[in-house]
């Protein structure tokens, strides 16, 4: 893991979303899946996933969740409870409600909100399988009152055995009535387009591969969709307060995520950073992701040395990290400095897997620097937002002449005179 001063750090990050011929491929397959449906659907799913469908089996059955529950063990399943009332407690405090303002003139304007009627989670399979990001996506948007939430994952996450069970656990735990066997940038494109036995969305949501990411890009536009992931990050700000053990093990946390992600610490103590670099060695050969976790480690991992605790926190803002603990003798004397993260954990107890799975607080968060503009999953992403606006007769005439001016300007006389039509008549005109 290298050291390095701040003025010479510049964080590695992929700009580029796939080669030209990962671009190429995902667009390919969504546009078969697009125009020929199941058979497109079928065909790529055997070909990339080795596993042959028939559309009559894409759907998973009853049987096939109620079998699920008997392959998990009792701590998962207390787990996963109480993960899931965490996350559902915390995101209700999220809901927004319609609202109206009626003005002394008779005008009344407002928001209406209404939740989306259909949205579609990917849940990956790969390197792993991830049952909390199920609770993460399914959860507020029952909270904003999605009538229709439907899962895809590939049909082989269990490997042989099929979908892994503690998948289709969580989702049932989480309350999801409709399950797809089917990944890839193919289940993307029968989310977006629809087929025949997997009605369209209105948004997309999840984590997955390249090829995932690539095709809710190219469908974007057809479907919302919640943002393009990139590989996990991690920033840890800390002081010789810190216990050197507890920060490796959480750089750690998030590199053995894949050989993409990036861990990084901020100190202004060089003998702290020599502790903790000897340490995530140490570490590092414990791992059973040990090659993940030491490729990311190598190539993206690094300890900033700064001047001050007050520097570290303005190599933060440029970072806009995804994940921020904050381990020094008093965390909360620099919250109010942070402009730019996704979640902060503050203090020794607050580890980065804690939000991850259990507090609450959505760990879908944003990657590659969009903190700076974008936030972490929430019940708004699943709501829309219509304007109200019945103007009453005597705000159009005190406003009508203005309405016609800034229309006239703009070179629209349309605009103007479907103004003037109403003033005339009401001022008397002809």
């Amino acid at each position: 893991m290298r050291i390095i001063a701040a003025d010479r750090f510049e964080l590695k990050r992929e700009v580029e979303y796939g080669t030209p011929e990962q671009n190429q491929a995902v667009r390919e397959i969504v546009e078969a899946v697009r125009t020929e449906g199941d058979a497109a659907l079928l065909r790529y799913t055997e070909r990339h996933d080795g596993v042959r469908l028939q559309a009559a089996s894409l759907r998973v059955t009853e049987a096939e969740i109620t079998a699920a529950y008997d392959k998990v063990d009792a701590a998962f399943l207390t787990a996963i409870r109480e993960a899931a009332v965490n996350i559902r407690v915390f995101h209700e405090k999220q809901k927004r409600y319609s609202w109206m303002d009626l003005q002394p003139d008779g005008t009344l304007l407002g928001q209406m909100l209404r939740p989306l009627k259909r949205v579609g989670v990917y849940v990956p399979g790969g390197k792993a399988a991830y049952p909390s990001s199920v609770l993460m996506n399914v959860i507020p948007a029952q909270v904003a009152g999605v009538p229709e939430i439907v899962m895809v994952t590939p049909p082989a996450t269990g490997g042989k055995e099929g979908i892994d069970p503690y998948i289709l656990v969580a989702a049932a735990e989480a309350g999801v009535k409709e399950m797809y066997r089917v990944g890839g940038a193919q289940a993307v494109a029968a989310l977006a387009y629809g087929t025949a036995s997997i009605p369209p969305v209105d948004k997309i949501c999840g984590p997955g591969n390249i090829y995932v990411a690539l095709a809710k890009r190219t469908v974007f536009g057809a479907v919302d969709i919640d943002s393009i992931a990139g590989p996990s990050e991690i920033v840890v700000l800390a002081d010789e307060t810190a216990d050197v053990g507890y920060v490796a093990a959480d750089l750690l946390s998030q590199a053995e995520h894949d050989e993409m992600a990036s861990a990084i610490l901020i100190t202004p103590s060089a003998s702290f950073a020599d502790g903790v670099k000897a340490e995530v060695e140490r570490q590092l050969a414990l791992l059973p992701r040990e090659p993940i976790a030491r490729k990311s480690i190598d190539d993206y991992g690094a300890i900033i040395i700064v001047g001050s605790l007050q520097e570290g926190v303005g190599v933060i803002n440029r970072l806009a990290p995804e994940h921020l603990e904050i381990m020094t003798a008093d965390p909360m004397e620099w919250l109010g400095q942070i402009e730019n993260a996704g979640a902060i954990f503050l203090g020794a107890y607050s580890s980065e897997p804690v939000g991850d799975y259990f507090a609450g607080p959505n760990h879908i968060i944003p990657t590659n620097g969009t903190a700076r503009f974008s936030s972490p999953v929430n019940v708004d992403d699943f709501l829309k937002k219509s304007s109200l606006i019945r103007y009453s007769k005597e705000a159009l005439l005190a406003n009508g002449d203005k309405i016609i001016t800034l229309a006239r300007h703009e070179g629209l006389e349309a605009h103007a005179r479907a103004i003037e039509i109403r003033l005339e008549r009401e001022r008397g005109g002809n």
